[in-house]
């Protein structure tokens, strides 16, 4: 999604006869975007890759529980869900996403698993970003193995067959279910879709997977999630027979600290820290950064009403000058038609700072948020009132 990328072995033209040194036909999987009018990559497998066993509706996976009440009756309010309140959950990746926040373009999500997937998973409904608050490990799909950490993003086009494997260390990870795709925001591309040279990243800064050849762990289990429900097939071969691959649809990580900030004379608007993009959304990062050098520059956000967008916000390390009561794994949730801006006092105490060292995660959406269940019960009651004097 980022740039073609190719590994392993691959016939000189698509469609075209390659076999094994044996003289085995190998079998070449096609996985477009926009049906065939979008990025897509060619890989070749030794077996044939869309053979099943066995097809049933899967347990696993995760479900959207949705307030009916609470989506169309309950008032407008500013809102704090404690996020750091949601346990581990002793279960994988595949089936601990506790989904928060949903529209008809994206559902956000917290995760915080302790097992790594036994099964290979395949969304069809979405491209999905995560942002990976703590630890970390290896994503292995179709294409290879890609390393990830903490303060990466993570993303992964839909349809691409890939699972978790995690390293020892506590999980903690933001999940943005994009339901239609993600891409660089126009402003950081040029007209061929090259990064800009003065985008706040570049090519370098993403990283692509290592592509390790055939691998076979003795999985055959495969879960796809297609118009909001989950089903599972038994395969008899690996998902992952891949001898080569080429294309644009690939996972990709990128370390949130590879962002190069920008500072201005004056506040700039969000859209300067945008990193990702969606219809219907925005994903900024608010990363360690010098501020507005007017020498009369008021650093902190002003009081705003940006009646067309709602706000989710990640507080993940450092410290928020706009807000108090937040702290790591805090989520603010501000929905359009209610102005916000800085907590009592914080506007007028930031004049003078020449810096701030929060990171954060931010989302804006066109169409509004509704809150799921799980969200309203881990829901700081306060918060709306806490800028009462």
């Amino acid at each position: 999604m980022i740039e073609r990328k190719w590994a392993g072995k691959i016939p000189a033209k698509h469609h075209i006869v390659m076999r094994d040194d044996a003289g085995n036909l190998l079998h070449e999987e096609c996985l477009t975007r926009n049906a065939f009018d979008g990025p897509y990559t060619l890989m070749y497998h030794q077996n044939e890759p869309h053979r099943h066993s066995a097809w049933r509706v899967s347990e696993r996976g995760w479900r959207l529980p949705v307030d009916e009440e609470e989506a169309t009756a309950a008032p407008l309010r500013r809102r704090h869900f404690k996020s750091f309140e949601i346990p581990e959950d002793d279960n994988t990746p595949l089936n601990c996403r506790v989904p928060l926040l949903h529209n008809r373009d994206v559902i956000a999500h917290v995760l915080r698993p302790t097992r790594s997937d036994d099964v290979y998973f395949a969304n069809a409904d979405a491209d999905d970003v995560y942002y990976i608050h703590s630890g970390g490990g290896v994503l292995r799909s179709v294409v290879g193995d890609l390393a990830f950490g903490a303060r990466d993003y993570v993303i992964v086009p839909r349809g691409i067959k890939h699972r978790f494997e995690l390293n020892d260390e506590a999980q903690y990870w933001v999940c943005f279910e994009v339901l239609n795709e993600v891409f660089i925001p126009k402003q950081w591309r040029t007209a061929t879709g090259q990064l800009r040279m003065d985008a706040p990243y570049c090519h370098r800064d993403f990283r692509a997977p290592e592509f390790q050849g055939p691998v076979d762990e003795g999985i055959r289990s495969f879960v796809v999630k297609s118009n909001n429900r989950f089903s599972e097939y038994d395969m008899p071969d690996s998902p992952l027979d891949v001898v080569g691959w080429d294309g644009s649809v690939y996972p990709v990580a990128f370390h949130i600290l590879d962002f190069q900030a920008r500072a201005g004379l004056v506040h700039l608007p969000p859209d300067w820290h945008g990193t990702f993009a969606f219809k219907g959304g925005i994903i900024c990062s608010f990363v360690p950064r010098i501020v507005d050098f007017h020498p009369e520059a008021i650093p902190c956000p002003y009081p705003h009403e940006s009646v067309h967008c709602d706000e989710f916000l990640f507080y993940a390390e450092g410290n928020f000058v706009s807000r108090r009561g937040m702290r790591s794994g805090s989520i603010s949730f501000h929905p359009k038609g209610i102005m916000h801006g800085p907590h009592p006092g914080a506007y007028e105490a930031s004049i003078g700072h020449k810096r701030t060292d929060e990171l954060a995660v931010m989302m804006d959406t066109f169409e509004a948020l509704a809150a799921t269940d799980m969200a309203i019960g881990i829901e700081d009651d306060q918060y709306h009132g806490s800028w009462t004097p």
